[in-house]
């Protein structure tokens, strides 16, 4: 009970990302306008309707990842929230100036698999898509398993494989363009190299300190004032 107490806390803060995801809803739309970055290379990519089985293993991916983030290496867990907080509030930024489609395919067949692609289809409009917020994450777990402290090989090597076919399956299921792809790993790249420098300890030190005397300064003007 104990060991649960202590990532409790931690663990809890992961509940910002759906928070913060709300907005997404707000702008999978074109009322915006909206832009086509198709090019002759996603032409070329085939629909392949098993890919999406990796990807809408993104989900339990990626909560399992930052538990064992919060559990073997704190800092990395605390890069890695903010990372994906940051990046995804980037990314609506840039969705709701350039909002961007991918034509979808016909689904044929009555199959479970097509049928899944269709669940997927359904319950996501083909907006909000430069850059992919699939990619950027996976890609954000790829650099912050690198730079971690964690040394077991085989837990890298499966976080990089779930993560490269992840980033594949966009594609496959014509979810994502080829830009939408480059875009996303740009932008987790650059955030979490600007997160990774920051002295994130001292900093949540200071901000407690902030706190901590404006509410003794508050304090003490209530004892001073009592008669």
């Amino acid at each position: 009970m104990k060991e649960f107490k202590k990532y409790l806390i931690p663990l809890s803060f992961m509940l910002s990302i759906p928070i913060v995801n709300i907005f997404y809803g707000i702008l999978n739309n074109a009322d915006r306008g909206v832009s086509n970055l198709v090019t002759r290379l996603d032409d070329s990519i085939p629909f392949i309707k098993v890919f999406v089985i990796p990807y809408m293993f993104w989900y339990p991916f990626m909560i399992l990842t930052m538990v064992y983030f919060c559990v073997k290496d704190r800092k990395t867990y605390v890069r890695s929230l903010i990372s994906i907080n940051i990046s995804l509030i980037v990314c609506y930024v840039i969705f709701y100036f350039y909002q961007t489609t991918v034509p979808r395919p016909e689904l044929l067949g009555n199959d479970f698999l097509t049928r899944f692609v269709g669940l997927v289809y359904g319950s996501d409009k083909p907006y909000n898509c430069f850059p992919s917020i699939h990619v950027l994450t996976c890609y954000i777990m790829m650099i912050a398993v690198t730079k971690s402290t964690i040394r077991n090989l085989w837990i890298k090597l499966l976080v990089y494989s779930i993560s490269a076919v992840i980033i594949i399956s966009t594609l496959y299921i014509k979810q994502h363009v080829v830009l939408d792809v480059i875009g996303g790993i740009f932008v987790g790249d650059i955030i979490y190299r600007f997160v990774y420098i920051i002295d994130w300890e001292s900093a949540f030190a200071g901000i407690k300190k902030f706190f901590n005397f404006l509410f003794f300064n508050k304090k003490l003007k209530a004892n001073k004032n009592t008669p």
